[in-house]
């Protein structure tokens, strides 16, 4: 790489940094082309492409292609948990991960669809779903027993996970605002169907 290139693109960036700034590039190569249109398209030669990177900052960050996907996948699902974290009503929760799954649907692939063609991540997919079964059971506060609500918040998360899969591969035929009524009117009435009510007079 000509001395002029390599000083323009780490220029302001401190030495002691620049191992991170190229982990980050290489994730965000990695998220484009494990949620490729086509399906995952990752070789190391391919994201160091994408990054602009050679293979020896790769196996800097890197031990293999499997660490790597499943970092790749990793950073994926902990951006969805901040992103369901933050909301605080089911509508701004199914909004917020339609925004970040649907409309940018290269992560919503990663997170639904890439576990079914990349076996390094069958068990990164099985860690992660008790995350946002717990996250689910959380919200569920209304509904007092505790092993009900992950009873429902079990029940939610693998309908979801449908609906969302079968939304990014065009199977539906909903438009955006049909889906997220949909979601929000079945987290609310099905929620709602196990709150206890008050006693009649």
């Amino acid at each position: 790489m000509p001395t002029g290139q390599r000083r323009g693109r780490w220029s302001g960036v401190p030495i002691e940094n620049r191992t991170a700034v190229r982990r980050d590039d290489l994730i965000a190569a990695g998220v484009q082309l494990l949620g490729g249109e086509g399906g995952p398209a990752l070789t190391v030669r391919a994201v160091c492409r994408h990054a602009k990177l050679t293979e020896r900052y790769f196996y800097e960050c890197f031990g293999d292609r499997d660490e790597f996907v499943r970092a790749v996948y990793d950073d994926v699902c902990a951006k969805a948990m901040a992103t369901l974290t933050s909301a605080t009503t089911p509508r701004e929760a199914v909004e917020q991960f339609v925004a970040l799954m649907v409309d940018d649907p290269i992560r919503g692939r990663v997170l639904l669809l890439a576990p079914a063609v990349e076996p390094v991540l069958t068990l990164s997919g099985a860690e992660w779903m008790p995350n946002f079964i717990d996250l689910l059971q959380r919200k569920l506060s209304r509904i007092a027993d505790p092993v009900l609500q992950k009873l429902v918040a079990t029940s939610l998360i693998g309908a979801l996970t449908g609906l969302f899969t079968a939304y990014l591969n065009g199977q539906l035929g909903a438009s955006r605002q049909q889906f997220i009524d949909y979601c929000v009117d079945m987290l609310l009435s099905t929620a709602a169907a196990y709150v206890p009510q008050p006693a009649a007079d």
